[in-house]
């Protein structure tokens, strides 16, 4: 079967369990923000040589599979999403990401006023997708506010996401800063 199967030709695209909602349907929109920041995820990955970063990232990369394909799926299909296995977006995954701000806070990792991306490139890519989880954030709570989102953990997985991103990005920096000159 050929990747391009032509069934989005007329604007509309498949949601799991074969429901044809249209390109700018909110919920597509809320994963489909989900999809580009696991994109720029990978970029800031591919962009660093630190196994603590490279580690972490693929981590919650794999996550967001889980918060993606809660996404795809309506919510009158969740039971049976549910009952074939597949995993939610859960309390123990947004922990895991606690755990991130403390191991990266434990550091003594600080910022005084706003941070300027662009003085690393796997620090520019971290805030790119700091920017991007807010975007799904918002997306999502759309969902939210409109009674189309069972499972409020998934904002506050991607708040705490944010966080880390933030942190990630200032913990670059602060690594690869140059040291001081001379007094």
């Amino acid at each position: 079967m050929s990747i391009a199967t032509r069934t989005g030709d007329q604007g509309s695209t498949g949601m799991m369990y074969n429901r044809r909602v249209s390109k700018c349907h909110p919920r597509v929109e809320a994963y489909g923000c989900v999809d580009e920041l696991n994109a720029a995820l990978g970029l800031a990955r591919a962009a660093t040589a630190a196994a603590f970063l490279r580690d972490n990232l693929l981590a919650v990369q794999r996550q967001l599979i889980v918060v993606m394909g809660e996404l795809a799926t309506g919510v009158e299909d969740l039971p049976r999403y549910v009952t074939e296995g597949y995993t939610l977006t859960t309390p123990e995954l947004t922990a895991s990401l606690d755990g991130l701000v403390a191991a990266i806070e434990s550091q003594n990792v600080t910022m005084r006023g706003w941070a300027m991306p662009g003085d690393d490139p796997c620090g520019a890519a971290l805030d790119l997708a700091r920017t991007v989880c807010r975007r799904a954030e918002r997306r999502v709570c759309e969902l939210h506010e409109n009674r189309q989102l069972r499972n409020q953990e998934i904002i506050v997985y991607l708040n705490r996401l944010s966080d880390v991103l933030w942190l990630m990005a200032r913990w670059v920096e602060a690594k690869n800063a140059a040291p001081p000159p001379p007094a």
